[in-house]
């Protein structure tokens, strides 16, 4: 191949690549020295808006294989049969952090997925833990603010956290995950990812059922402790960045087993919990876990921007076969992730190549912000018309949701759903061993006790009740590290 002609973004080949044109060899520049002009306006315009949410993250191209029959549960093609390749690309990413920020800082993990199927993109986006902190949408934006930065110092607030924490009880899962050592997880290829919130499956009957999807690393889960994660940061803060690269082009492709666990709207109905609710998960000797397929990293992008900066997900994107679920978090997602992109990216950021589905795609979407493609060419861009041969396949359509109630109102999220201790508490006591209990306690006392202003005391003592009511000796062994003394017998009758 001949080597390539320097040019402008327009074409035209251009020499003078690194002097400005001026008045004499000390004079001013000249204004139509416009290869200037283009190269700084595009540099000044190389950073598009930071994600929100997931700002920093690492993304990878790989496949997905079916190993076993679920078509029992679901009609989506992506599973239809054993031995059946989809291609895919993974973005990991942490939830609070800055694009500058340490890949080891505590925080969950973003664990978001494109299937490229013949019916649509399928994106599954989910964090590394089961559970998160918050059921209801509205409560979002409040708790991010919270991780991110104080409005007056600019800085990293634990007071913020931990008050947010303390006023929120239903956070006390997820927090307890965090603040133990799956917090700091050693790279993305040794977490487990979750779609979190339960979906639907629907299948060629048009039955419908309850799903929810595991991603469980075949590397094994490994996590740095507190001190570890700490020490990393000032010794390589893209750790993680750097070890999935690495592996891939060792060609250690890293892989996860997906599985699923599903329930009947029978079960729905009579479980001791609220199915939908992002808080809690569904036991496994209750509803066990199905062998559905494996998911492989093969292909590192060769450029980070143009597939991982660029890539947008959103949980709305499902196709045949796969629904959603009244998961009041999720039901919020299905708005705001593409709202997001589009903000961020423009109305058509599913014409770039990483989001952009491989099959065919018609529509009546015209015109808008970096609209690339050919734009519906000649065609009518309304519905009904007399010209085009768009059809509606009536055989796609979905089997209507049967609901509970006929009132519209805003419904106490924890109106008979306020159990928000006895899951973390068996977290706490049968998930976790000695050593994961010693590095959680830990690591909360050593946030708690960053807590500072005039509230301290009430924003501890608010959070200490939480740990009490999900297990006494937690509560006991958090307050002693804080240095706050609690009368044991009083606690234990308070529970």
């Amino acid at each position: 191949m001949g080597k390539k002609k320097l040019t402008t973004a327009s074409g035209r080949p251009y020499s003078e690549f690194e002097n400005s044109m001026t008045v004499g060899s000390r004079g001013p520049i000249l204004l139509q020295d416009t290869f200037l002009h283009e190269d700084m306006a595009h540099f000044n315009r190389e950073r598009i808006p930071e994600r929100v949410v997931h700002a920093k993250g690492a993304g990878a191209f790989g496949t997905f294989t079916v190993t076993h029959d679920i078509t029992q549960y679901t009609k989506a093609k992506i599973f239809s049969e054993v031995g059946k390749q989809t291609q895919l690309f993974a973005r990991f990413s942490q939830v609070g952090g800055e694009k500058g920020s340490a890949d080891t800082e505590r925080d969950p993990r973003g664990f978001a997925l494109k299937f490229y199927t013949e019916d649509g993109n399928w994106d599954l986006v989910g964090n590394n833990t089961p559970v998160f902190f918050i059921k209801d949408t509205k409560k979002f934006s409040h708790f991010i603010h919270t991780q991110k930065r104080d409005p007056k110092t600019n800085c990293k607030s634990p007071t913020m956290m931990w008050d947010f924490f303390s006023l929120n009880p239903e956070s006390l899962h997820q927090v307890l995950i965090l603040m133990s050592d799956r917090g700091t997880p050693f790279s993305y290829r040794n977490m487990h990812g979750f779609g979190s919130h339960t979906f639907s499956l629907i299948n060629k009957n048009n039955e419908r059922i309850w799903v929810k999807f595991h991603f469980v690393t075949l590397q094994g889960v490994k996590n740095f402790t507190g001190k570890q994660a700490n020490e990393m940061r000032g010794i390589d803060p893209d750790h993680a960045q750097r070890d999935l690269v690495e592996a891939i082009e060792k060609k250690d492709f890293p892989k996860w087993a997906l599985k699923i666990q599903v329930m009947t709207d029978e079960q729905a109905k009579t479980f001791k919990w609220n199915p939908f609710d992002v808080t809690k998960v569904w036991f496994h000797k209750e509803f066990p876990l199905i062998d559905v397929g494996i998911m492989e990293l093969n292909r590192i992008p060769e450029n980070y921007f143009r597939d991982v900066e660029q890539s947008a997900f959103a949980p709305a994107h499902v196709v045949d076969g796969i629904g959603y679920s009244p998961d009041k978090l999720l039901q919020g997602r299905l708005l705001s992730y593409p709202d997001a992109q589009r903000y961020r990216l423009g109305v058509n950021y599913e014409q770039i190549p990483v989001n952009q589905c491989p099959y065919a795609v018609a529509n009546y979407q015209r015109d808008g912000h970096m609209q690339t493609g050919e734009n519906g060419g000649a065609n009518p861009n309304y519905r009904p018309n007399s010209f085009d041969d768009i059809v509606v396949d009536e055989s796609y359509k979905e089997p209507p949701v049967p609901l509970d109630s006929d009132v519209a109102d805003w419904f106490d999220r924890n109106e008979n759903d306020d159990d928000h201790f006895t899951q973390p508490g068996l977290l706490y006591r049968n998930a976790m061993n000695e050593q994961d209990r010693i590095h959680l306690i830990s690591n909360i006392v050593s946030s708690m006790s960053d807590i500072s202003g005039e509230k301290k005391d009430e924003i501890m003592n608010r959070q200490l009740c939480h740990f009490f009511r999900a297990d006494v000796q937690l509560g006991m062994v958090v307050a002693k590290g804080l240095g706050v003394s609690i009368d044991e017998k009083a606690m234990n009758h308070s529970k």
